[in-house]
């Protein structure tokens, strides 16, 4: 194209009489790497090759294709002296595990007083992942990233420098002890699953939340990059190879989990709920599973499109006050088949879901339930005969509650109380069932979130029971290190909620 616009040039510039356009235009020549001329019938895909030069006039130029280039590359705003810093790293025709990476410290200056802002100090760490000491309090990092694509080609470097410096940690967490239990990834005849209810953004930051519901946590603890930095730290820790997680902003998945958990070998799957700012996230440990498939639904569309549900459709219709309710609802449960890299024949369904939370919602929460346990069975059984289930999530169903009881059970009579569960207007009897095996595998702890004005438990890992065995619950924390600063979330633990941690085995 250049070529042309300069012989239209010439042409004009000949036309006119002037000599000037003939010395305006450049020889253009290409060179193979090794020297030879590409002669200029030769296709462009054999022509451009690496390491060819191209010669225009006394300039030479070597060619690249697609090499290696960073596209974003940002460090989180909060950095504690103890927790990881996980920078976020997006390249094209790279990858962040193949990244070369080099940490700066600013200088700190002779005699004391404030840093000094220019001079920076290479400290040794060389990973994606760094995690500053106490010395570091009160200085600054910087962040070189070198992008490549693993096979030796390196593109050009960018570097990045926090906004802030390094502040002090909060001393002990609340996870620490348990970090004990889970120092190393389990072996792949085993899996350590955890689900937690992480306290989405949206939710702790407004007024009510810091006035009503945890008044005696310290403002700044309730803020998103303070709980970050706890909330990756904890899940680090815990070595995973499922971590579902529900309460999920999708900025927080995008911008911090997902790259952090990235850098920690987990891959991440996000499903939003449509009316609300956040949903679940699934991740998985890379080495140990590929993804197969997904089969992710909302419960409400799911009910009333899908003919798998026609029959608890059609006995919900009876019931329109409760059937109105359910519809409102924008609950999600999010399903990932997942195959095991070791051993392909043996494959996993993972699901997740987060039940509506209103107290006199139990009849809600069995419709949605029902719902569920009808998908995954499509899933476990239809589509994926056989496979062993893994259902995580926050119930919002105590022991005592009839969602429990269906799930635990494999039926629900329909005389149970929780079908009144908001008066007699809003009853809605029904007998349900399911095809599946499932048990606690954390059992039923007194409590799974501890918040000023409740404490109960309504988070569970439930697995099938033909399939899969416990091999250790990881514990929770104590309740002295729960109650050190009142209740939850603290400055010492990120959410409300309380992490379930467990590791299985196939049977």
């Amino acid at each position: 194209k250049g070529h042309g616009k300069a012989g239209k040039k010439s042409k004009k510039a000949r036309a006119e009489g002037s000599a000037e356009g003939e010395a305006a235009v450049p020889a253009v020549r290409l060179f193979s790497r090794d020297g030879a001329a590409v002669a200029e019938e030769v296709p462009n895909a054999a022509a451009w090759q690496d390491g060819a030069v191209l010669h225009i006039g006394d300039a030479r130029y070597r060619v690249e294709r697609n090499p290696p280039a960073l596209t974003e590359l940002r460090l989180p705003r909060s950095l504690l002296a103890g927790f990881p810093v996980c920078p976020k790293v997006s390249a094209e025709f790279a990858a962040p595990q193949h990244c070369l990476f080099r940490w700066f410290r600013e200088q700190r200056p002779a005699g004391g007083g404030d840093a000094a802002g220019e001079a920076w100090v290479e400290t040794a760490a060389a990973e994606r992942v760094f995690t500053p000491s106490n010395a570091l309090v009160g200085l600054r990092l910087k962040l070189r990233c070198t992008p490549g694509d693993g096979e030796q080609r390196y593109g050009p470097a960018r570097e990045v420098e926090s906004s802030g410096p390094v502040e002090a940690g909060p001393g002990a967490c609340t996870f620490d002890a348990r970090h004990l239990y889970t120092k190393k990834v389990c072996d792949h005849g085993s899996v350590r699953a955890v689900s937690y209810n992480i306290l989405a953004d949206t939710y702790a930051q407004t007024e009510f939340s810091r006035t009503v519901l945890y008044p005696y946590c310290a403002p700044y603890a309730l803020e998103i990059d303070y709980r970050q930095n706890l909330l990756k730290k904890e899940l680090a820790g815990y070595s995973a190879d499922l971590i579902c997680l529900q309460e999920v902003d999708k900025s927080v998945f995008v911008d911090s989990l997902a790259p952090a958990l990235d850098a920690f070998g987990l891959e991440g799957l996000f499903r939003i709920k449509e009316k609300q700012h956040e949903g679940l996230a699934t991740f998985y440990r890379r080495d140990k599973f590929s993804l197969l498939s997904q089969h992710d639904i909302t419960f409400s569309e799911a009910l009333f499109s899908e003919p798998l549900h026609k029959e608890l459709c059609e006995q919900l219709a009876k019931y329109p006050l409760v059937q109105e309710k359910v519809l409102q609802r924008s609950s999600v449960l999010q399903v990932s088949v997942l195959q095991s890299t070791i051993d392909p024949p043996r494959k996993l369904c993972v699901a997740n879901t987060h039940l509506y939370w209103h107290p006199k919602g139990g009849n809600i929460r069995l419709i949605q339930i029902a719902v569920a346990m009808s998908h995954i069975k499509h899933v476990a059984c239809d589509l994926y005969p056989n496979i062993p289930v893994i259902f995580c999530g926050d119930f919002n169903s105590t022991p005592s509650s009839g969602t429990y009881s269906f799930i635990s059970s494999g039926g629900i009579a329909e005389d149970h109380e929780d079908w009144v569960s908001n008066g007699e207007e809003e009853r809605c009897s029904m007998s349900l069932s399911h095809p599946f095996k499932l048990l606690s595998a954390c059992g039923e702890p007194a409590y799974t979130n501890y918040v000023g004005g409740f404490h109960g438990c309504l988070d569970y890992i439930f697995i099938d029971k033909n399939a899969l065995e416990v091999e250790q619950v990881i514990p929770l924390p104590s309740h002295e290190e729960i109650t050190t600063h009142q209740a939850l979330p603290s400055v010492s633990h990120p959410s409300d909620h309380i992490a379930l941690i467990c590791d299985l085995k196939w049977k």
